[in-house]
């Protein structure tokens, strides 16, 4: 593997937000200025857009786009519950703002207005998703005071989602995985043990992140299928242990399948707005390089 030629590619083609997520990650570089680069996505609101998720170019504040500024926050270990931009994230998820009292919207009708992946085109009466809620209400009960009017919406928002993974279990959705995930990680660091029976949520997610790991390794090269680095950072990781040969494979295949100019192929596309594929392509490119190398940090 080249890290030479990943590096010259994030210099010369990453957004100024990648670039200094691969300084702070790869070469010391500052926390505060990938956090100044990333306010410049934050809307007065205390969401997030202006295509922070390349594959949506709405610059209205959605709820997905906030869910990537807070695994943003989380990649540079900001733990500040006052930091401003948290703050100003809670403010935005206690608004009721895209949100049904139940669940945040995963797409809004103003996606439909800007250049956009086909996932993130809003229809009418679309199902119900806890992609990013189980997410962002985890988010709330880590770093919302506790007593607030915030965090009572989120540990309320806590239990809806456990009972709807509950229910659901096992999921398909790898995304929707993802979140619930990142919400048990969020309960353990808020040390919060009497929301849900958490000894049964780690029961349930070991058996969900095992089965929705796309074992077919043939499809991996050109599909876009669900891969153990979605959940698995490093060896150390509670969810390394069980699936520990499928994501060492992954390791080998990642190291076997870099481009000659250092990045790793994008498996997905747009259908339309051909003019804004390719750039958002590249930043996709970008930021796949960046957490492919966080992961094989973390797994060799």
């Amino acid at each position: 593997m080249d890290i030479e030629k990943s590096k010259q590619y994030i210099r010369m083609n990453a957004r100024p937000l990648d670039y200094l997520r691969w300084n702070y990650l790869f070469e010391g570089g500052s926390r505060t200025a990938v956090l100044d680069a990333l306010a410049a996505y934050q809307n007065d609101d205390g969401g997030f857009g202006h295509a922070l998720e390349p594959d949506c170019w709405n610059p209205e504040s959605s709820p997905v786009q906030t869910w990537v500024a807070t695994e943003i926050i989380r990649e540079v270990q900001l733990d500040d519950r006052n930091h401003p931009m948290i703050r100003k994230i809670i403010g935005y998820l206690s608004s009721g703002r895209d949100f049904d009292g139940h669940t945040w919207a995963n797409t809004l009708p103003s996606n439909n207005d800007y250049p956009h992946a086909p996932w993130w085109t809003h229809h009418e009466h679309a199902e119900i998703s806890y992609n990013p809620t189980a997410c962002l209400a985890g988010f709330i009960v880590r770093f919302a005071e506790r007593g607030s009017s915030s965090y009572a919406l989120g540990c309320r928002l806590v239990i809806e989602s456990y009972k709807y993974f509950k229910n659901n279990f096992p999921m398909d959705s790898m995304h929707t995985v993802a979140c619930y995930v990142r919400m048990y990680q969020y309960l353990v660091q808020a040390q919060t043990e009497d929301l849900i029976d958490m000894d049964e949520f780690r029961l349930l997610l070991h058996r969900q992140v095992t089965e929705v790991i796309t074992d077919d390794t043939s499809r991996w090269a050109s599909e876009y299928v669900c891969k153990p680095s979605l959940f698995i950072e490093t060896r150390g990781d509670e969810f390394y242990a069980e699936n520990k040969d499928i994501a060492d494979y992954e390791s080998g295949f990642l190291d076997r399948t870099q481009e000659p100019d250092g990045t790793w192929a994008i498996t997905w596309e747009w259908d339309k707005f051909p003019e804004a594929w390719p750039i958002a392509k590249n930043w996709w490119k970008c930021d796949r390089i960046i957490k492919t190398l966080k992961y094989l940090s973390g797994i060799k």
